[in-house]
């Protein structure tokens, strides 16, 4: 009676330590971030968001149509506020975002920053986006975190 027991506390201990094994090394891939969600309202809102990094999927998220595609976007949307052109500020924001398994991007945040006019433009660039290919972990699309920097020259 005592060995079966036994025997039976030893399979429930194995199976729930090889279950936290399983969750471990699911999670260890991901990278948890807090990102800063920017409202109409002007008020933030942070939230957690588990998200991937860039260098972790077997598919990267990308612009459609490649990276040529997104320099012209950027380049025919960029509006380069006149205050800023006018006193000759130039510089490159460097913003974070998520793309989203839907392709859409959210989370947009400037990491660096060069001048607040120039800042809401970056944002307001990357928030008016087209829909990207997501990045994906084998066949299935995850959320990844990228990096762009917006570059601003006279």
């Amino acid at each position: 009676m005592q060995i079966e027991r036994f025997i039976m506390i030893s399979c429930r201990l194995r199976f729930l330590l090889v279950s936290i094994a399983i969750i471990a090394a699911v999670g260890a891939a991901a990278q948890m971030r807090r990102v800063v969600a920017h409202h109409s309202h002007g008020r933030h809102q942070t939230s957690a968001v588990e998200v991937y990094e860039y260098d972790y999927v077997d598919f990267q998220p990308h612009f459609p149509g490649g990276e040529c595609a997104m320099m012209r976007y950027i380049n025919s949307s960029r509006r380069y506020p006149a205050e800023a052109y006018a006193r000759g500020i130039e510089g490159r924001v460097m913003c974070g975002f998520i793309v989203n398994p839907d392709g859409l991007i959210s989370h947009v945040s400037v990491i660096k920053g060069v001048e607040e006019s120039l800042n809401r433009e970056a944002v307001r660039l990357i928030n008016e986006m087209p829909r990207w290919v997501a990045g994906k972990i084998g066949h299935c699309a995850v959320p990844v975190y990228c990096v762009l920097p917006i570059a601003f020259r006279k």
